[in-house]
């Protein structure tokens, strides 16, 4: 294998045998995406393209215990309060990454193993092939740090089965390899002890879909599954209001739970949420993405994503001060106000 570039680390290209392989290597900070790093891998994404003797991309994270967390959060929360331009700049490269990802011309394999978060959702999920192990932790946790699950959620949250997207959005859930298959957030499982293995064969030979068939194994019954009908019955519903009136109108043990969840959850975010997530269901990709960006600038803006980040990653104090406090305090026309077209700082794609 050969070493082709490298971005002072953070990322590591190279090639072995037909494949080009990507490695987010930040494993002290779970491989968390900077904006250096987002450019360097649109960068090579794009060399791969026009390579003919490269046929796919492997992408991977550094070490056991991550593919990659997230974005860099306390970055972007740190260029944010300084109105720093950086702040946009990463989201609308991420965004134009991701996009790129989606409708990557070779396959893009994903190796989903260990945590997989926020941004490295994005240049995960988006791919052609997902590949989960059982260290496999999947979660969209934005509602609470006071953002909105974004890097393609738009997209992808409302073509999982149901209403388990609306679930997933708004509440955060953590999911293990056998829920994220049955979601559709992933495709197949592979055991960790085998990704050497399914490494080389993908290296060796064109036939991937064959060597993914070859190493993938049972990953059991999905938790979601058992959830479901509950899932379906109270997230269905018109409202994050409608939502919260079912739980508590059930008041079972799994609907308490869930209630207790959305109490500590950013109200603005959950509003905004519910909207992205049914708007998005009649989107395509491209037109997901424009949204997302629509709504992070305003996000930028605003003070929960700041306070969020304050007390769930900063302070750790865990005891966020949501603006406004309550469901019932946030106005629906600033909810609105979230989708209103950019102008001429719209997402644009290259």
């Amino acid at each position: 294998m050969s070493q082709e570039v490298a971005v002072e680390d953070e990322v590591l290209f190279a090639r072995d045998g037909v494949a080009g392989i990507i490695t987010l290597n930040r494993p002290k900070a779970l491989n968390a995406l900077t904006l250096g790093m987002v450019r360097a891998i649109h960068s090579q994404l794009k060399a791969w393209a026009a390579d003919e003797s490269i046929k796919l991309v492997i992408i991977e994270g550094s070490g056991e215990r991550a593919f990659s967390a997230g974005g860099d959060i306390r970055a972007l929360h740190d260029w944010g309060k300084a109105g720093d331009r950086n702040v946009i700049d990463f989201y609308r490269e991420e965004y134009r990454l991701n996009t790129y990802i989606k409708n990557y011309p070779k396959p893009y394999i994903a190796l989903m193993n260990g945590i997989d978060m926020g941004g490295g959702v994005g240049v995960s999920v988006n791919g052609s092939h997902r590949v989960a192990t059982e260290r496999l932790t999947f979660a969209m946790p934005e509602t609470g740090i006071g953002l909105f699950p974004d890097v393609g959620g738009t997209y992808f949250l409302p073509r999982c089965p149901g209403e388990v997207g609306m679930f997933l959005a708004l509440t955060g859930e953590r999911l293990k390899a056998a829920d994220a298959i049955y979601a559709g957030i992933a495709d197949v499982y592979v055991p960790a002890e085998k990704l050497g293995e399914l490494k080389a064969r993908l290296a060796r030979s064109e036939a991937f879909d064959a060597a993914l068939k070859g190493l993938s194994a049972d990953v059991g019954a999905a938790s979601l599954g058992a959830a479901r009908e509950q899932i379906d019955r109270h997230f269905c519903k018109g409202s994050v209001a409608e939502i919260i009136a079912s739980l508590k109108a059930d008041g079972g043990e799994w609907a308490l739970k869930v209630l207790a969840t959305l109490a500590t959850k950013s109200p603005t975010s959950l509003l905004v949420t519910y909207g992205q997530v049914r708007a998005g269901a009649k989107l395509s990709f491209e037109e997901a993405m424009k949204l997302e960006f629509r709504l992070t600038n305003r996000f930028m803006r605003g003070h929960d994503f700041y306070e969020g980040v304050r007390a769930i990653i900063i302070d750790k104090d865990q005891k966020p001060q949501w603006k406004p406090a309550t469901l019932e305090a946030v106005a629906q026309a600033d909810v609105d106000a979230y989708f209103a077209t950019l102008g001429s700082d719209e997402l644009t794609f290259d």
